[in-house]
């Protein structure tokens, strides 16, 4: 059974076990991937949360030709704003206030190997355009250093995001996306590849009876009904809908109609008119802050949750009331009820833009 793609050099179809499915659409990111994969091309992954855009990079770093390297990955989502530039780059002693001692950022950690932005989208703008001028000179310097360094990495990039509509709302610069997005690569979202979810489910039950869970089957049935689902959460709702399985259910074969309550208890409460409920704010927030968790592989971070939390929600309401008054700060202060002095405070720390009429 070929699950995944192969290196150009192998023999044809010698599967990579992490990347599962045989649909178009995945043989399509399979062709793309052995094409680019030996080339020093920078690539930009395209796809919604839980898609496996982190696997992708791992094929292009290990079939490639800086696979001796080391593969260095960091979530942009992840990271306080004003902490990426000195996680990217390094710093020198004294930099800011804490910085002890130099730190080596992921550039110089990357040396020789493969460099993975993930979330690229959430890169705020000044971590924008230093980010930008190294693609072009190909060397940094530090937080707080003067002496360049040269910047030996390929740089693979991942989104969930829109960033043409990012463009357009002024959040992401326009000649760092063209400088990213050199090969795009979109992974297709777990609906628009069904025919792939019975060879998904397996292997992560699979993955679950190796990690000391109970080993489980699903009937044809069962399969079917998976297969009915809308799934926004993706591959990784379907990963942890498996192991959820694997753990509660005592049958070693797994019918309908356990996987058809497992997917009504995760499904949206239908509204009066039996359509489902949109999503409450407080929903979609602890949606964000399940993925926020899960990209944090090794730990949480401890300081500055709240204020970026906050940072987060705050950006998106200020930016509607600006729309709906055209910039007018003394009518969009009125709107969130806050003072105009408070607005214009706020606007500077978030850097951002405000413009009359637009």
């Amino acid at each position: 059974m070929s699950r995944g793609i192969h290196n150009a050099d192998k023999v044809a179809n010698a599967p990579l076990a992490d990347i599962v499915g045989q649909s178009q659409a995945m043989q399509e990111v399979y062709d793309l991937i052995k094409k680019v994969a030996p080339t020093y091309a920078t690539v930009l992954i395209i796809g919604e949360t839980g898609t496996g855009k982190e696997l992708i990079a791992r094929a292009l770093h290990d079939y490639g030709k800086r696979r001796a390297g080391p593969l260095v990955a960091i979530n942009m989502a992840a990271i306080p704003r004003e902490l990426i530039e000195a996680e990217l780059f390094g710093h020198e002693r004294g930099a800011f206030t804490g910085a002890l001692n130099r730190g080596i950022g992921r550039f110089e950690q990357a040396a020789g190997g493969t460099l993975f932005l993930d979330e690229i989208g959430d890169m705020p703008p000044e971590a924008q355009t230093r980010l930008l001028r190294v693609l072009q000179e190909g060397e940094f310097t530090t937080v707080g250093g003067r002496q360049p360094i040269k910047a030996n990495v390929r740089i693979v990039a991942a989104t969930h995001r829109d960033l043409r509509q990012q463009i357009r709302q002024g959040l992401f610069r326009e000649d760092l996306f063209y400088r990213l997005n050199v090969v795009p690569i979109r992974l297709p979202p777990l609906r628009e590849r069904l025919e792939d979810i019975p060879l998904l489910a397996r292997h992560f039950l699979d993955r679950a009876r190796a990690s000391g869970l109970p080993g489980k089957q699903l009937a044809t049935e069962a399969l079917e009904a998976l297969k009915g689902h809308a799934w926004p959460g993706n591959a990784r709702e379907l990963e942890n809908l498996m192991r959820r399985m694997a753990a509660l259910y005592p049958q070693e074969v797994i019918g309908a109609d356990a996987v058809a309550a497992e997917l009504a208890e995760a499904a949206p409460v239908a509204g009066p008119d039996g359509q489902a409920a949109p999503m409450t704010l407080e929903q979609a927030v602890e949606r964000h802050l399940a993925s926020f968790v899960a990209a944090h592989k090794d730990g949480m971070p401890v300081k500055e949750l709240y204020d970026r939390v906050l940072a987060e929600v705050e950006r998106p309401l200020l930016r509607m009331a600006l729309s709906a008054t055209r910039g007018n700060q003394i009518k969009a202060a009125a709107m969130l009820g806050l003072n105009r002095n408070t607005l214009r405070k706020k606007l500077r720390e978030l850097e951002l833009p405000v413009v009359r009429g637009a």
